[in-house]
């Protein structure tokens, strides 16, 4: 396993899909802490992008999660809010049925689910 794909800053990266620029944050294959300090790395990329323009895909697949994580991804969903448009989430069956719940409560927002990434993606790219 190479350094790079283990730095945490590596796991969040914009790219662009069909002509939408899109914000990946890859969780997947994460232990816990790892999982916590990728997504305490969101903020600083998304705040610096417009009001309601961000349209995030995260993708949980195969990660492990504890307390401390759980909690890294409800603060990043409340602080990044007024920056987001949308948000689509795969891989989701690593996390904890109730933290989805919890964390849509949490942050009072959409979080949309879909089974792969190439479903994901095209709900971003709409409108």
């Amino acid at each position: 396993m190479s350094t790079t794909q283990r730095e945490p800053g590596s796991r969040i990266r914009f790219f662009n899909h069909e002509g939408k620029r899109i914000l990946l944050v890859d969780l997947s294959n994460c232990s816990a802490r790892e999982a916590e300090e990728t997504t305490r790395r969101v903020p600083d990329l998304v705040t610096a992008e417009p009001p309601s323009s961000v349209l995030i895909l995260t993708d949980f697949k195969g990660s492990t999660f504890d307390a401390a994580a759980l909690r890294a991804i409800k603060e990043t969903a409340v602080f990044d809010k007024p920056f987001v448009k949308k948000s689509a989430l795969i891989g989701t069956l690593s996390l904890p049925r109730e933290f989805y719940d919890e964390m849509k409560s949490f942050s009072r927002r959409e979080f949309a689910i879909f089974s792969t990434r190439e479903e994901a993606l095209q709900w971003l790219a709409q409108d």
